[in-house]
């Protein structure tokens, strides 16, 4: 045996070990802290009572005593009850004292044996991670520190196990995603940008609904999901004794409602494709989709600039944000280029001198990129632009005319039939926004779906399929429309510089721990 193999073997033994002990540990931890909470009831004390007396926010509570302290300085604060969990503790026999946390920050408890009396004996039985009530005046400690003097200290939920440790916060990235409610309690970093995700979602829906749109719902599970070339998930609907399918876009739903007489519609909402996982995908994610009758592609490219410029600047304060080491500049206009010239400039070809199957695959082969196995020559050209054009687009960029191989629901161009009118928003050298003049043309739209399907039949198993009930709608009338799908998580990663769609998802997809 190799020296390398004997330290490798070493470590794995000193790595499992290791393991056995912080088992056995924590073990100990949950019986010693259920001790505590059998030894509460007891003495007569609920450690799990079903409310609270809370009277303030830690926030409010802050903010009360520093007014109070600007018109009486020299008089102790206004009594109060304070809820929180229980970050540190230091008890110095007939003193103690103890950080309390909310959701709106933290404050200081000092809690004495003479004012506690006999309930003294309770910060035995507390631990960190504890949530608990306290009472009495605010003041200002001989430190300066606003904080609360208890005279009343009552626990609100034991907890048996302990927090992650706060110095470091939780790094294991696994249980970061997996447990995420360690994640918040340790990492005051993740927490707000979880928070500032919310932010944005919220100035969306304000600017969508300034613009005169109407958020409505539609169907997650549908008979078969359309509007988007992926794979979708597979049920059944018991009580039809029907397969149905989840929604993987909210297209053709909305666009129902354009025809319906509705002139400005979106959602915001899930949607399912069962397809990879990896730091810019999750097979659930948050998509914003709208449609505005009497517009078209351009119409809704500057709707996406004044959008995404008054977004930043209102929760991140500037239209200019940071990204990785350098920064993303949301001031409009957005620059504007065609995927003719996007391809020539960085591939130097005319992709129409590649019309078929084989000789996009020769294409590909050319330039290193790998071929996706039984790809239709919409899904080649696809990867090639995905590998040797998108990385480019740093700042935002609108890559207009695309093939109309890859867009069955976009309508032409008025200068070349084999290009339609649709682009796709790169920021940081991701696609973060589709766009398309809407196809209303129910024999064009027929058609379309029809060569979808024969794409289908030769194994591409993301094509789209033909929806009769979509076209029988078409065949009604729609109005011109102007379509955008937004991801959500993306612009979330984008505005808080997260490189992993996992840290602005509350609860990501994880592969299932083997019990």
């Amino acid at each position: 045996m190799s020296t390398t193999d004997s330290e490798a073997i070493s470590e794995i033994v000193q790595h499992a070990e290791s393991s056995v002990a912080e088992s056995r540990r924590l073990r100990e931890i949950i019986a010693e802290r259920q001790a505590k909470a059998d030894s509460l009831r007891e003495s007569g004390i609920d450690p799990y009572p079903q409310r609270s007396a809370r009277t303030h926010t830690l926030g409010e509570a802050i903010d009360l005593f520093t007014a109070h302290e600007a018109e009486s300085p020299e008089m102790d604060g206004p009594r109060v009850t304070l809820a929180g969990r229980i970050s540190a503790m230091r008890n110095m026999g007939r003193i103690a004292f103890l950080d309390l946390e909310d959701d709106s920050g933290q404050i200081q408890i000092l809690a004495s044996k003479r004012a506690l009396g006999e309930s003294w004996g309770l910060l035995d039985t507390l631990d960190l991670g504890d949530f608990i009530e306290a009472s009495g005046p605010l003041i200002r400690s001989r430190r300066g520190e606003i904080s609360i003097q208890s005279d009343s200290v009552v626990i609100l939920s034991k907890t048996l196990r302990p927090p992650p440790e706060k110095y470091h916060g939780l790094q294991d990235v696994e249980t970061r995603y997996r447990q995420r409610y360690l994640d918040l309690i340790a990492n005051a970093e993740a927490k707000e940008v979880l928070r500032t995700r919310s932010r944005i979602v919220s100035a969306m829906r304000r600017f969508m609904e300034e613009r005169g749109f109407i958020e409505v719902e539609t169907p997650v599970l549908q008979p078969q999901a359309g509007g988007a070339a992926a794979r979708p998930f597979l049920t059944h609907l018991n009580a039809l004794d029907e397969p149905r399918q989840l929604r993987i876009a909210l297209e053709l739903h909305l666009k129902r409602l354009i025809v319906g007489g509705f002139d400005k519609v979106y959602e915001i909402g899930r949607v399912f494709r069962n397809e990879g996982v990896g730091n810019r995908w999750n097979p659930e994610f948050t998509m914003l989709e709208s449609y505005e009758a009497y517009t078209d592609y351009h119409g809704v490219a500057e709707m996406v600039e004044a959008a995404l410029s008054r977004i930043a600047t209102e929760v991140i304060g500037s239209t200019r944000v940071p990204w990785g080491e350098g920064e993303i500049d949301f001031t409009p206009p957005f620059a504007r280029v065609t995927m003719l010239d996007a391809v020539h400039q960085h591939i130097g070809v005319d992709f129409r001198d590649y019309p078929t199957v084989e000789a996009m695959e020769g294409l590909l082969r050319d330039h290193g990129v790998a071929i996706p196995p039984d790809a239709g020559w919409g899904k080649l050209f696809d990867e090639l632009v995905s590998e040797r054009v998108e990385p480019h687009l740093q700042q935002p960029t609108f890559l207009l005319d695309y093939p109309l191989a890859i867009s069955p629901l976009a309508k032409r161009t008025e200068y070349d039939d084999t290009l339609v009118e649709r682009f796709e928003l790169f920021v940081g050298g991701w696609e973060l926004a589709n766009a398309y003049t809407e196809l209303n043309d129910p024999v064009d739209q027929r058609q379309r779906f029809e060569a979808q399907l024969r794409l289908k039949e030769a194994g591409d198993d993301e094509a789209e399929l033909l929806d009769e009930d979509f076209i029988i709608a078409l065949e009604h009338g729609m109005p011109p429309t102007g379509g955008l799908g937004m991801g959500m998580d993306r612009l979330a990663m984008l505005l808080t510089n997260s490189q992993s769609i996992r840290d602005v998802i509350l609860f990501p997809q994880m592969r299932r721990l083997s019990v």
